[in-house]
């Protein structure tokens, strides 16, 4: 089982693709939150600390950051556990 997953992100954002693609690859299912709406990306600014770029991506309760950040956590090998219950 892994912990709940959320990603922040709009239709048109190529880096919320990968993030979404990387998530699939592991079998994670998550949460998809469209900040094209202003009441949802304001919601997301407050959440992610400020940072207003997409995507913005949650496991659990920790902030994980973007695209790159999750791509990070991938390759050093973290985030199979950070995934996990």
């Amino acid at each position: 089982m892994t912990k709940k997953v959320v990603v922040y992100s709009t239709k048109t954002c190529p880096y919320c693709v990968q993030a979404k693609m990387l998530l699939g690859k592991k079998g994670v299912h998550y949460s998809e939150i469209d900040v094209s709406d202003e009441n949802e990306r304001q919601k997301m600014v407050e959440k992610a600390n400020g940072k207003r770029s997409v995507p913005q991506i949650f496991i659990g309760d920790t902030h994980v950051g973007g695209f790159d950040d999750l791509n990070r956590l991938n390759q050093e090998g973290k985030l199979d556990s950070l995934l996990a219950d």
